[in-house]
């Protein structure tokens, strides 16, 4: 995950607590001020006695010439290189990103950030950002963390839908409302996730919980920020899942807790781009798919032909990371 760090030089009170606000992963500021940030909340703090050591765990360096490329390189190998440029331009960054990694690049408005964390598709590993006031950190933190990945999803169309016998499922429970078109994208294979509904549709039956998606059996992967993915059994109190709309859009979202309990379960298959893919979800009237178009459709009403979303990838997984090796799920 691309760190988000603010610079609070000389000391802002201020500056901290829209830096807290806002979400930043971690505080840069002077020597003695240490403390006085965790006074008001919790937070990695960058400093000489700070969680992160500056000048020994986080070192400082300016890009001048090709001499400092070199170093920022060779230092890049033991610890974490705030880098700065003179003269802001982005081939000395494209030339570091390319043979190394360990970089925060200090930046000086949204733009600049926005470039740097995606130079050669990779982008540098944080964006430290230097700006004059309270309001535009805040609003520039906050853009930055809700600007996330967005997922390329795809029709696949039911192929057959069996019910099973009893099954542990997990219920996750989050600290973000869900509207329609959103929920989480979970699945048997870590090679094609279905899109499963929010609980947030009216219904007879129980009220709307638009903060929950009822998401799966225990065995099950469900995508995480970063292109990750975790087992739905892994998932707790503190944990971050990836929410996902009907076009791809996503934000993080935490979990609040994750209930398993044992249900009916069902067996859903569906077919796209000429392979197979499974899911095994509660057999409930309230757990939903997503059509192309956004709309849930309740397990109980999917039938041959009829079209969901699912996100396709061509990799496999190892420790829910992506891995070019050939891998077979069934």
């Amino acid at each position: 995950m691309k760190k988000v760090w603010a610079k609070i030089v000389p000391w802002n009170a201020g500056m901290v607590a829209a830096a807290l606000e806002a979400g930043a992963d971690a505080v840069l500021v002077p020597g003695g001020h240490e403390q006085e940030v965790k006074r008001m909340g919790l937070i990695q703090v960058v400093a000489p006695e700070g969680d992160l050591r500056l000048g020994e765990e986080v070192v400082e360096w300016e890009i001048r010439d090709k001499d400092d490329e070199k170093e920022i390189l060779r230092r890049s190998r033991n610890c974490l290189v705030i880098v700065r440029c003179r003269d802001w331009t982005i081939i000395p960054l494209e030339n570091l990103v390319a043979q190394t990694d360990n970089l925060v690049v200090e930046v000086h408005d949204l733009e600049q950030a926005r470039t740097v964390l995606s130079v050669l598709e990779k982008g540098v590993d944080g964006v430290l950002l230097d700006l004059p006031d309270p309001s535009s950190l805040r609003s520039a933190i906050l853009a930055l963390k809700e600007s996330a990945e967005r997922i390329s999803l795809t029709p696949a169309r039911i192929i057959r839908v069996v019910p099973l016998g009893l099954g542990d499922r997990v219920c996750v429970d989050t600290c973000t409302r869900m509207g329609k078109g959103e929920g989480m994208l979970v699945g048997n294979s870590g090679q094609a996730l279905f899109l499963v509904h929010a609980e947030s549709v009216e219904n007879p039956f129980v009220e709307p919980r638009p903060f929950r998606v009822n998401a799966g059996a225990i065995h099950a992967y469900v995508r995480a920020p970063g292109g990750r993915t975790v087992y739905l059994s892994e998932l707790r109190s503190g944990s971050e899942v990836l929410v996902v709309n009907f076009q791809g859009n996503t934000q993080r979202a935490v979990v609040g807790r994750a209930k398993i309990e044992r249900r009916p379960m069902l067996l859903v298959e569906a077919e796209a781009e000429g392979k197979t893919f499974s899911a095994i979800l509660q057999n409930a009237e309230t757990i939903r798919l997503v059509s192309p178009a956004g709309d849930p459709i309740s397990v109980v009403e999917l039938k041959p032909a009829v079209e969901v979303l699912v996100a396709l990838e061509g990799e496999g997984r190892h420790f829910g990371m992506r891995v070019k090796e050939s891998i077979e799920e069934k």
